[in-house]
């Protein structure tokens, strides 16, 4: 997910990290906050457009989610799974975005913002409402608490990373802190406000000594969201209950959200098991990603009569960067030109047509479906930015930005595979004795790591097939969830499936993600393990960047330099959700621009039984 917190922070800390941007901060003090113009809603709105501020409240909502298991509550801690959706449910923040605006934030347990000036710090003034779930007052004390814990020994050293640009935070008052930056840069007032706050009692034993912040279990969190933990089951589910008393149910920021007396999470590991059971009627709502099953397993009686509900809703996310990504880290693809040849073994038009009912595009961009992208040849601004790298960077960078290559005539995989076969006797691997082997006689062979979904099996065994026919082995390694996260997080792997969560307005999160301070931090989002000078000097361009056309010029840049480096065999995206859902669910008549289905379900949906399924005021 983003700013180096992509597997750690809570969805609603994450938003703030994803909608950042990157200008000069505007000197004010307001309940909102916009890099570029104003924000879109004025001090005094009720709520935001795109809920029902008059959405009942009650019902159950049963949902499922993919991982067998879960074993503890503590999203923030690198040991461990956490259990679904707690993060969102439960840790609120300074601030929140607004989901149909790019670059601004809201008060949430803040309600002032303070900008300085110089830049160099912001100023929160907290809600005098605010109230952590055992009915304490939030106060000044406890961010400062969260931010020391988080950013200290036990907390997930990719807190670190993310706020490694702010210097210190200090108690005003009471009510009030100010977080000082190192630097001038419009990302860091959002990444500070984006600081999951929790009680310093969560973890406390009755004796007051206390259970160290890495190693909370199922101690029940202390926060300040709308849910607490109702029951739960680590292999099988969890269920959340609204809190009665929960401080911030009126707040303009959270009316005509979280609606449901409870939710429950069910855990499934296997998604024919999961699709059946929906159809089954055990749970209310999935969105689905699977072209194949959309088409072809979304069908019966409870579709014909109206009892389930297909529908594909837009959005105008940027798309997420899913792909095979390569670990730098072994020496097997340092080199540019197997890295290439490993890109031209890929068939994605096969895959589209046999396995995606050509639902899907393939992924040209780290910044897919945003201004962001890259396009043509560089700019003279480009330029600008790329000449004085130039040494470090292939030549190819300079020109019309690479495409991905393609099997549809006139080309065709055998085309591709000659040039792969050519790039790969380049950097000294050749056949002989049955595989492709280097001058020291090693055979080429590497593991992709997976947690084992079908469809991505077969994919990867396409992709094996193409790389047999180059004398390359690749074996498949399949594991569950949390063994696969821990592998990732320590770096132990060869080649991973994994998606990297878009970025609808890019900012310090791209140092978090490629840059070579985070590429030797456990559990940092720089999972490729890239250390290139030219791609930090791009990154920090991005997240210093002072105006739209400054970042749009950075991204663009570092766009180009990523995408030539071959660092990942990009895969596909869609700019839809296909979700089928209860007729008994309702929802607003339109979705938000930028979020995700089930985030969506969860905090704007509401139980329509004997009520119009889709309305809004």
């Amino acid at each position: 997910m983003a700013a180096g917190l992509r597997r750690i922070v809570p969805s609603v800390a994450l938003a703030c990290l994803l909608y950042a941007m990157a200008g000069l901060p505007i000197a004010r003090a307001a309940a909102s906050i916009a890099q570029y113009g104003t924000p879109k809603y004025p001090d005094g709105f009720t709520h935001f457009d795109y809920v029902n501020p008059d959405a009942p409240k009650g019902g159950t909502l049963m949902l499922a989610n993919n991982g067998a298991s879960f074993d503890k509550f503590n999203p923030l801690s690198l040991r461990g799974v956490a259990a679904p959706r707690i993060g969102e449910l439960m840790f609120e923040t300074l601030i929140t975005n607004s989901s149909d605006e790019p670059n601004s934030a809201y008060g949430l347990l803040a309600d002032d913002i303070r900008i300085a000036p110089d830049g160099l710090s912001v100023t929160f003034h907290l809600n005098p409402a605010a109230r952590f779930s055992n009915g304490d007052k939030l106060r000044a004390t406890d961010v400062k608490y969260s931010y020391d814990t988080l950013t200290g020994k036990h907390g997930s050293p990719a807190f670190k990373v993310a706020f490694q640009d702010i210097v210190k935070l200090d108690v005003l008052d009471d009510s009030t802190v100010r977080f000082t930056f190192s630097r001038r840069n419009g990302d860091l007032p959002y990444i500070a406000g984006g600081l999951p706050i929790f009680s310093p009692k969560w973890g406390q034993r009755p004796d007051g000594s206390r259970v160290e912040f890495d190693q909370l279990a199922f101690e029940q969190p202390i926060t300040t969201g709308p849910y607490l933990i109702d029951q739960y089951s680590p292999g099988r589910d969890i269920s959340y209950k609204r809190d009665p008393h929960y401080w911030g149910k009126d707040l303009p920021t959270r009316r005509g959200m979280y609606n449901f007396d409870r939710i429950v999470l069910k855990l499934y590991n296997d998604d024919v098991a999961r699709l059946e059971a929906f159809k089954a009627g055990e749970f209310d709502a999935v969105s689905e990603n699977r072209a194949r099953n959309w088409v072809r397993s979304y069908t019966g009686e409870r579709f014909d009569d109206g009892e389930i509900i297909k529908q594909a809703f837009p959005n105008h996310n940027g798309a997420n960067v899913q792909a095979f990504y390569m670990n730098l880290r072994r020496p097997l693809f340092l080199d540019l030109r197997v890295r290439r040849a490993l890109n031209l073994a890929f068939d994605f038009e096969w895959a589209n047509r046999m396995l995606f009912y050509k639902n899907y595009e393939r992924l040209q961009s780290y910044f897919m479906n945003t201004d962001f992208q890259a396009t043509g040849s560089p700019s003279p601004e480009e330029l600008k930015l790329l000449k004085p790298l130039r040494k470090e960077l292939d030549p190819s960078i300079f020109g019309p930005v690479q495409l991905q290559s393609v099997t549809t005539p006139p080309h065709s995989l055998r085309d591709n595979l000659r040039q792969a076969r050519e790039l790969l006797a380049q950097a000294g691997w050749t056949y002989r004795d049955g595989a492709l082997r280097n001058a020291a006689g090693e055979p080429f062979r590497f593991e992709l790591l997976d947690t084992g979904s079908a469809l991505m099996q077969q994919v990867a065994s396409v992709y094996q097939r193409n790389l047999q026919k180059l004398g390359i082995t690749l074996t498949f390694r399949s594991t569950d969830s949390a063994l696969y996260q821990q592998r990732i997080d320590n770096f132990n792997f060869d080649m991973t499936t994994l998606v990297m969560p878009a970025v609808q307005v890019p900012g310090t999160e791209e140092i978090g993600r490629w840059g070579s301070k985070a590429a030797d931090t456990p559990g940092s989002d720089n999972v490729l393990g890239l250390k290139s000078h030219a791609v930090d000097v791009l990154t920090d361009a991005v997240a210093s960047a002072h105006t739209l056309k400054d970042l749009e010029t950075a991204t663009h840049a570092l766009d180009r330099v990523l995408i030539g480096g071959c660092y990942i065999v990009p895969h596909w995206y869609s700019s839809k959700f296909n979700v089928a859902y209860r007729r008994t669910l309702g929802h607003p008549a339109s979705p938000p621009l930028y979020y995700q289905a089930e985030s969506w379900i969860v905090s704007s949906w509401w139980d329509a039984a004997g009520q119009s399924t889709a309305s809004v005021k």
